[in-house]
């Protein structure tokens, strides 16, 4: 066996990857991004007894798409409110966050002072909506008890601002049921250096009867458009804990909607690096709910993720009720999802080699938190893994030495028994066996490594700590490709070496398909990110050296031997 198929092993075993997680991620049918009234959806299906009926999901008052005059509603308006991380929009029609900017991260490096907006009901249709729903009692309406993300409330101020030395800002909004009985204050609790939002409804019974209510929040979302590059996909979609770990593209939530009862758990809208998510009381019970409804002014289709208190509370005559919940709206740090709820950090989806990349990303952190430089913690991760594969490399690299030093052997029994392939497999055993060659001995230490490779992929694409941080010179951004395409041609070189240091194959055509791997290499790993690139040039150089190390030994002790 020519000793280079290994790469050609892992460069398939790497695209078959890729190409099944794009399938995956293409799977059915695109969203609709027109929202034209030809993309409605079927009224979903009748709830079973046992799960408690969702909120109002009919199509809100106002269209998030539609023109800024046509936006005018005089019953309503947008607060501002700015934390040192936050900067967001709520609506006083039910208190929905409309837009939420993440200070801390800019769209561009370049541009520091364009924040990565999360929430954006505009061009998105993203928004964080929750409220309470009532239940019906002793024959009395339900109707105007309870503020749903319908109801208009009162807040006495336009903006909120967390200040200079102030931990914590809350903003208070207020709703009064029409015939006086109900008070409902919706507050929002910020705390300083943190994403995570409280979100608290204090009801207030003035009334003559009792009050038995439940809250509900949900995360609404418009269609997503077309992903750009199939080898650099991430997904974006519903997720949820339930006791496990689950991801629901868009399109699953308009085919199979989610209906479930779980104690605990959490809700949440994911993408590349940033997130939002509900995050109820880990004793809380709640119905929990997915699918697709009719979009903004019943145009297009909006997607839904959200949960509904199952267990109502009960407010006698005079007397108040809380009911609070938590809002994460920020990005995907594990350090900090870890700490808020189980599983939390589970969104940052390194997929079926979990178990690697975890690891490796702590190993990561560590070495960055001596260093302080992503990119040399890049380097410094790189010689440790090659020294934990260091013999298994050295298996591989004495097996091409040995096949290098015995080529001109091969070469003329591939002439003399040119017409009887037999004798020359029965030959080429017995050389094998003479000279302590391993034919497997090339492939086999290089395939072990491909999950290794795989799983610190996930973790230079998927971690938001890598995003943005630079190395040197010209890569600032070791989340992007280099802009100058200077690192995957230096990895293209050290390719080009490690062919050269290889015995040649024996058959004219693969030789040819070996000498291009350098090439296609190079024009594959253009488009990776930087930091992945950099992973495999310092994995090619040290490669380079123990196998330049390993061959002269072999090939010294071979002419002796000659």
């Amino acid at each position: 066996m020519e000793n280079l198929r290994p790469i050609l092993w892992l460069s398939l075993v790497f695209v078959l990857f890729l190409m099944w997680q794009a399938w995956n991620a293409d799977y059915g049918e695109r969203p609709e991004l027109d929202r034209t009234p030809d993309a409605m959806v079927d009224a979903p299906p009748e709830r079973p007894e046992d799960v408690p009926e969702a909120p109002p999901v009919e199509a809100d008052a106002i269209d998030p798409a539609a023109p800024p005059e046509l936006l005018a509603d005089p019953t309503h308006r947008q607060v501002t409110v700015r934390t040192d991380l936050l900067d967001l929009s709520i609506d006083t029609r039910g208190g929905t966050i409309v837009r939420a900017d993440l200070l801390g991260f800019p769209v561009d490096p370049a541009e520091p002072d364009i924040p990565v907006r999360l929430f954006d009901q505009r061009v998105r249709g993203y928004v964080a909506q929750s409220g309470l729903t009532h239940d019906r009692v002793s024959g009395v309406d339900a109707a105007d008890r309870a503020p749903s993300h319908h109801a208009v409330f009162r807040v006495d101020a336009d903006r909120f601002e967390m200040g200079p030395g102030q931990d914590n800002l809350r903003v208070p909004m207020t709703w009064t049921s029409e015939d006086g009985s109900v008070t409902v204050t919706k507050t929002f609790v910020f705390q300083r250096g943190t994403h995570l939002i409280e979100v608290e409804h204090e009801v207030e019974n003035r009334g003559d009867g009792i009050w038995v209510g439940r809250q509900y929040r949900q995360l609404r979302h418009g269609p997503t458009p077309p992903r750009a590059a199939f080898f650099l996909y991430t997904f974006t979609g519903a997720a949820y804990f339930d006791g496990k770990y689950n991801k629901e593209s868009f399109e699953s939530l308009r085919d199979s909607p989610v209906e479930k009862r779980v104690e605990g758990g959490w809700i949440s809208v994911i993408e590349h690096y940033f997130m939002s998510a509900w995050i109820p009381g880990q004793d809380e019970i709640n119905a929990m709910y997915g699918r697709a409804v009719p979009g903004a002014a019943g145009v297009g289709t909006d997607y839904l993720i959200g949960m509904h208190s199952a267990e109502p509370i009960t407010i006698a005559p005079g007397d108040a009720g809380l009911f609070s919940t938590r809002l994460w709206v920020g990005p995907k740090t594990q350090a900090d999802l870890r700490q808020i709820a189980p599983g939390l950090e589970l969104t940052v989806d390194y997929g079926i080699f979990t178990f690697l990349s975890k690891p490796l990303f702590w190993l990561l952190r560590v070495i960055h938190d001596f260093v302080g430089n992503w990119g040399w913690s890049i380097i410094i991760l790189t010689i440790l893994i090659k020294l934990a594969f260091f013999h298994l490399s050295a298996t591989s690299y004495r097996s091409m030495a040995r096949m290098r030093a015995v080529a001109p052997k091969l070469q003329a029994m591939k002439e003399r028994y040119k017409d009887d392939k037999q004798r020359m497999n029965t030959a080429l055993m017995e050389l094998y066996k003479k000279e302590k060659i391993n034919p497997l001995g090339g492939c086999l230490p290089i395939l072990v490594q491909i999950p290794v490779f795989i799983a610190l992929y996930w973790v230079l694409l998927e971690s938001v700590e890598l995003r943005q941080a630079p190395w040197m010179l010209w890569i600032q951004d070791l989340s992007t490709r280099d802009p100058f395409f200077i690192l995957p041609l230096l990895m293209g070189l050290t390719m080009f070496i490690q062919y050269k240091l290889n015995p040649p194959p024996m058959d004219p055509i693969q030789q040819k398909i070996f000498m291009a791997l350098p090439v296609v290499f190079t024009v594959f790993f253009a488009f990776f990110p930087a930091g992945l690139v950099l992973y495999w040039f310092t994995n090619n150089l040290f490669s380079i050296g123990q196998q330049y190390v390993i061959t002269r030994k072999i090939t010294a002790a071979a002419e002796k031997k000659n």
